[in-house]
């Protein structure tokens, strides 16, 4: 069986929203796929445009959560594999071959695969990022996502085996997209946590400088520099408007249920 061969057993899933900057990266790494499904969530930049000129299949939906989307896109899925990327994602090309190698002769049901991530251009070596490994390669039936609001894991019935390869992730273009990216993922993580029943105080002191301790101190952020510094000091602030948020959420609430 050719390398073409393999891979025109595999549907790619990516969900996209104004990734015109990443997308065709993303999509290149991954050429000779079977399929491309591309959710996007009503991009207002090239993103759609730079996606079908890929030869993907470009649905717009309105964006509920990132598993609804997936999930959304794993079911219409044609292919036996499954492999699910960010659009700041990229497929090394020793990934890829390794991809070809292991569905040549499956040993598992889904793979891990290990994300090499940067951050403002930089690579992070430490900060907790170092054993970075997502589960986006699967047989199709065989994965799902738990709905959650944020951070969402694939679930997977059978096997797992881990790629040696990595992923590329160059996650943040700019401080602005850091800052946007926060906003939302603090509004959707102070809802999952209201929805919990969870209270902010006095979460919202302890835990974005727990969150820095661990990551700069315990988890050697320090040792990447300028970069490690940033990215650990805004994981804590990411963690604190999440709280805040939280906060704000929990005395509207209580200003109406007053009324």
């Amino acid at each position: 069986m050719t390398d073409s061969d393999v891979l025109s057993r595999v549907s790619l899933i990516v969900i996209t929203f104004n990734e015109e900057d990443n997308i065709e990266r993303c999509l290149t790494s991954a050429g000779g796929v079977g399929e491309i499904i591309v959710v996007d969530s009503f991009s207002t930049d090239r993103t759609v445009a730079r996606a079908r000129q890929r030869g993907a299949a470009v649905h717009r939906r309105e964006y509920v959560s990132a598993a609804d989307q997936k999930n959304w896109a794993i079911e219409r899925a044609t292919r036996d594999w499954i492999l699910i990327l960010d659009a700041d994602e990229s497929l090394s090309p020793e990934l890829k071959t390794e991809i070809v190698l292991e569905l040549s002769s499956p040993r598992a049901d889904g793979y891990l695969l290990r994300r090499r991530n940067y951050f403002f251009g930089s690579r992070i070596r430490y900060c907790g990022w170092q054993n970075d490994r997502v589960l986006r390669l699967f047989r199709r039936g065989k994965g799902h996502y738990p709905e959650i609001a944020v951070h969402e894991r694939l679930g997977l019935e059978g096997r797992i085996a881990a790629c040696s390869a990595y992923l590329d992730h160059r996650s943040y273009r700019d401080m602005a997209d850091y800052i946007e990216r926060m906003k939302s993922y603090s509004r959707r993580g102070a809802e999952e946590l209201l929805s919990r029943g969870t209270g902010w105080f006095p979460a919202v002191v302890t835990h974005p400088i727990a969150r820095f301790v661990r990551m700069y101190l315990l988890q050697r952020g320090f040792l990447d520099g300028r970069a490690g510094l940033l990215l650990c000091t805004m994981a804590a602030a990411s963690v604190f408007f999440k709280y805040a948020t939280l906060c704000e959420m929990t005395m509207s609430r209580g200003d109406r249920t007053d009324r």
